[in-house]
């Protein structure tokens, strides 16, 4: 995955047509789109290959199942072109490494802690658990939420040279700038960039801050 601006666009958009169109707009100004359940459900997994067409594409699927499971939606989705794919590590490290075995060449990346306030409930106590889990499984990095900048810096202790995806820049009040300072490899943002009338513009403007905070 490319590190130019150092954004990932969150695409959640339900719809087909905007999120390609959406897509086509900002696809050389993010270093990588991001995909969830909802676009993929709304439309068919070919969105997975259309997209990597544009950009790296990393499937949020938040996989969290038994190890055959996994192994079976990380291999799919990296069939479709997908170049990474985001797993839960709360299911096991026997899980965490059938994804990182299924994935061969490309990126897992394991969820230390959710950008949601009810992610301070149950993910944040076990994230550094999480965390160091994720680098003796081999995982190419893991998320940790822009929405609490300062466990960002604490996991960032925890991984050290591990990819650090940070969610939750734009309107759920993070800050693309801190999470970078804070030690983020790259900041996360959906509805502020795919919600805006002019997505570029929008994107435009994050990348900007992202440059400004020094990471580029």
């Amino acid at each position: 995955m490319r590190k130019e601006s150092r954004v990932i666009l969150a695409l959640d958009e339900v719809n087909g047509e905007r999120a390609m169109w959406v897509a086509g707009q900002v696809a050389d100004l993010v270093d990588a789109i991001k995909i969830n359940w909802p676009l993929v459900l709304s439309t068919s997994s070919e969105t997975i290959t259309r997209l990597s067409e544009l950009a790296p594409v990393i499937c949020d699927f938040k996989v969290a199942d038994i190890p055959n499971t996994v192994s079976l939606i990380v291999s799919h989705a990296v069939a479709r072109g997908a170049e990474g794919v985001i797993v839960h590590g709360f299911t096991g490290s026997d899980s965490v490494r059938a994804a990182v075995q299924a994935a061969h060449d490309r990126q897992i990346f394991v969820v230390t802690e959710m950008s949601h306030p009810g992610g301070a409930e149950f993910t944040a106590p076990a994230s550094e658990s999480l965390a160091r889990m994720a680098v003796e499984c081999g995982a190419a990095g893991i998320i940790a939420p822009a929405t609490r900048p300062e466990r960002v810096a604490a996991l960032r202790r925890v991984v050290g040279d591990l990819l650090i995806l940070s969610p939750g820049v734009g309107v759920q009040g993070g800050s693309a700038s801190v999470a970078l300072r804070k030690g983020a490899d790259y900041v996360i943002v959906g509805r502020s960039i795919y919600g805006a009338e002019d997505p570029r513009r929008a994107a435009s403007e994050i990348v900007r801050e992202a440059r400004e905070a020094g990471g580029v």
